[in-house]
């Protein structure tokens, strides 16, 4: 019961992995559940995963998709702010946040309409961290702050950086949120040892060469040639073999696909979406038309499941209104 009100049918958690550029395809997945009628009741993210889900709930998904099939490499070059900063990181995502306050405002993760986390991982100690309460923007940073390539954000006496690191697809949130059916949005389940384009004798783990793309467009966007020459030998390859950040990243990549698969194993979802995403690089966010497209079918690969799981809490919870 919710307020006196029998459900019958059951309280349903979302649950949104990390996955960098790959991430649009939350969008997809989203959109697909909507249309078949599936909405949640509760809604976790860690990284990108907070970032889609918490801005879908603040009603502002269609901007944020909008905004995401407009992008271009050129402009997401501009966006990066590569330089290195005392902050921590290779990029400082400033104007990323400028852009998400313009479309969020001041708004708080306790007016939302349903209950929301975003998980973040305390630098110092590890632990898990579930923001719960305050301005969504401050959240949503923190959850998504890559080690090393963003800086980590200070919030009530600790330093936060991506909560991919310690739950990267948050079930065990939605649980302790009161969901009884999960569905769990991994994007890392089709993503190693598909960075490698073809014909490339190495991986490239932004899924394009990012400082090519700054050197070649100076005259186009001359504040993009303003980053620093130690960020230049960070992004070159100077020999055939991957890059500093082409390392850093890739590496993160494979600590958060084994963590996830420890933590999807002890706490399995109930209807697990996998999209199939290995072919989209970390930092190709103008392949939102690719990502998103990916989730909706994710979706329908696995409508069966979805049907299947609700039919049977639907049965158990008539069985127990009726007790």
């Amino acid at each position: 019961m919710d307020g006196g009100v029998v459900r019958t049918k059951p309280r349903i958690g979302l649950a949104l992995g990390g996955g960098v550029a790959r991430g649009w395809a939350h969008i997809g997945v989203l959109r697909a559940l909507k249309r078949y009628g599936i909405e949640p009741d509760v809604v976790c993210g860690s990284s990108v995963g907070a970032l889609v889900g918490g801005v879908a709930l603040a009603g502002k998904l269609d901007a944020l998709e909008d905004w995401a099939r407009g992008l271009t490499r050129l402009k997401i070059a501009g966006y990066l702010d590569l330089r290195l900063r005392q902050g921590g990181g290779l990029i400082g995502g400033d104007k990323l946040v400028a852009e998400m306050r313009r479309h969020l405002g001041s708004a708080r993760i306790e007016d939302l309409p349903v209950p929301f986390t975003a998980t973040a991982t305390d630098l110092v100690t590890g632990h898990e961290v579930w923001l719960q309460k305050g301005e969504l923007v401050d959240a949503l940073r923190a959850s998504f702050s890559l080690p090393g390539v963003f800086p980590p954000v200070p919030m009530d006496g600790r330093w936060l950086v991506d909560g991919a690191l310690v739950n990267p697809v948050p079930v065990s949130c939605c649980r302790a949120l009161g969901a009884q059916m999960i569905i769990a949005v991994n994007l890392s389940a089709d993503i190693l040892g598909k960075a490698r384009k073809p014909g490339a004798a190495i991986p490239t783990a932004a899924g394009f060469d990012l400082l090519g793309l700054i050197e070649e467009n100076k005259a186009e966007a001359p504040r993009l040639s303003s980053i620093g020459a130690l960020a230049r030998r960070i992004f070159r390859r100077d020999y055939e073999g991957p890059s500093v950040f082409g390392v850093m990243v890739s590496s993160l990549g494979i600590i958060t696909d084994r963590i996830t698969r420890s933590r999807l194993a002890g706490e399995p979802p109930d209807v697990h979406v996998a999209p199939r995403l290995g072919q989209i690089g970390l930092l190709e966010f103008d392949r939102a038309d690719d990502c998103i497209r990916e989730g909706e079918l994710a979706v329908e690969r696995v409508l069966p499941e979805l049907h299947d799981a609700l039919a049977v809490f639907s049965a158990s919870a008539r069985e127990a209104a009726r007790v």
